[in-house]
C-alpha cells in the first residue's frame, strides 16, 4: 500500500458547501491516482451551535474543549453523528465511496482520560490498523470523527488534530492539517512556508501562535518526530494545492521534524 494521506479538516468546513465540493473533488482526483485517503474531522462550530441552542456553557482550556460528563452525549451526537454523516453525504455526492467511523470503531485506537480539568476529554494511542487497511484496500475513503471511548463504556472527546496524528501514525501516513487559514502566519499575517521547532517556540513565546493553532503546531511536530516526516498545515479553501504537494510542490506551512 502506498503511503496514504491522512487529511484533517476543521468544523468550519461543515458550513461551506462550496468548500466541501472542492475538497472532495480533489480527494476524488487523488483516489483516481491510486492514493489512499483518510479524512479525520472535528466539528467545533456545530458543537458551539448545539450548546448554545440548549443554553449550555462552552469552555476551552489551552485550546482544548472542556467536556463535562453532562455534555458528552451532545458533543458526540454533533461530531460522530451530524458532522460525520454530513461529510459522508457530501463526499458521496462528489463521487467518493465513503464509510463514516469514529475513533471507537474497529479497536483502531485506545483512549484514556487526558486531564481531570477537561472532563470527558481523551488522549488516544495507536492500536489496531486492520479495519482501516481493509477499507482502503477495498477502495473506501474512511471519514473518522474524533469521538473515542475509554474501554469501560464511557465516551471521550478527542481533539481532532491529535486524533489525526494517531491515525497517521497507525497507517504510517502523510498528515495534512487543513483549517480555514492558509497555514501558520507570522506577526504580520504572512504565511510561513517552513516552520522549524526553534521558530515555533519563539512565535509561541511572542503569542503569535496561540489557542487552536498552537495545538495544531504541537500535533504537527509530534507527528513529524514520530514518523520522521514533515507535516503540512494548510487551508481546505485551496484543496487543489494537495495535488501539487504529491508532485513535489509546496502547500501551506511545512513543519520540519525536530
Amino acid at each position: 500500500m502506498k503511503q496514504p494521506l491522512v487529511i484533517k479538516v476543521g468544523g468550519a468546513l461543515l458550513e461551506s458547501s462550496e468548500g466541501q465540493q472542492a475538497l472532495f473533488q480533489t480527494i476524488a482526483k487523488l483516489v483516481s491516482l491510486k492514493i489512499n485517503v483518510v479524512l479525520v474531522h472535528g466539528g467545533g462550530c456545530l458543537v458551539e451551535q448545539w450548546l448554545a441552542a440548549t443554553s449550555q456553557n462552552s469552555e476551552k482550556l489551552d485550546g482544548l474543549r472542556v467536556t463535562p460528563k453532562s455534555q458528552i452525549e451532545l458533543v458526540s451526537g454533533a461530531l460522530a453523528g451530524a458532522a460525520n454523516k454530513k461529510l459522508v453525504a457530501s463526499a458521496k455526492a462528489n463521487g467518493l465511496n465513503t464509510v463514516g467511523l469514529s475513533l471507537a470503531d474497529g479497536d483502531m485506537v485506545t483512549t484514556t482520560y487526558l486531564d481531570p480539568r477537561l472532563g470527558q476529554v481523551g488522549h488516544c494511542q495507536v492500536n489496531e490498523r486492520g479495519l482501516l487497511v481493509s477499507l482502503l484496500a477495498s477502495g473506501y475513503v474512511p471519514v473518522i470523527s474524533s469521538i473515542g471511548d475509554d474501554g469501560q463504556g464511557e465516551l471521550l472527546n478527542v481533539n481532532a488534530d491529535q486524533a489525526a496524528q494517531v491515525i497517521a501514525q497507525l497507517l504510517n501516513g502523510k498528515l495534512i492539517l487543513l483549517s480555514d487559514v492558509p497555514g501558520v502566519l507570522d506577526s504580520d499575517k504572512q504565511l510561513i512556508r517552513t516552520l522549524t521547532p526553534q521558530l515555533a517556540t519563539q512565535l509561541v513565546a511572542d503569542k503569535v501562535i496561540v489557542g487552536g493553532m498552537k495545538v495544531k503546531v504541537d500535533t504537527a511536530f509530534a507527528t513529524a518526530k514520530a514518523l520522521g516526516d514533515s507535516i503540512v498545515i494548510a487551508s481546505w479553501q485551496e484543496p487543489q494545492h494537495l495535488l501539487a504537494l504529491i508532485e513535489g510542490g509546496s502547500c501551506g506551512t511545512l513543519t520540519q521534524a525536530p
